[in-house]
């Protein structure tokens, strides 16, 4: 496997284009961030944060204090990763109709 499609895989998958979107916004706390994704299990959470911190696209930050406290906030690269995750995002919202549309048209044709 090519090493792009792997790191194309990690920041387009399911909770890592939301991830990166939500951190786009501002850093967050992990309970903070779960709320804000939603839907996502505090596993499925951690394995996401993990990757993409261990490709560079996440930072963690763990504070020593009492009680632990771990931001997560993006990168340079994790900025400019979620921006253009971002973009095709809102691209495909965009084309959701046309979609639908050409859905409809070539189910038609196949009955």
């Amino acid at each position: 496997m090519c090493p792009s499609r792997l790191v194309l895989e990690h920041v387009t998958s399911r909770w890592g284009v939301l991830v990166l979107a939500a951190l786009l916004e501002r850093s967050y706390r992990f309970s903070e961030l779960r709320r804000t994704v939603g839907g996502v299990s505090e596993k499925m959470l951690a394995q996401t944060l993990q990757t993409l911190e261990r490709d560079g696209f996440v930072h963690r930050d763990a504070k020593p204090v009492i009680p632990p406290r771990v931001d997560y906030s993006l990168t340079p690269i994790g900025i400019e990763a979620a921006e253009q995750v971002w973009a095709l995002a809102r691209w495909t919202e965009r084309q959701v109709d046309a979609v639908q549309t050409a859905r409809e048209a070539y189910d038609r044709a196949r009955t």
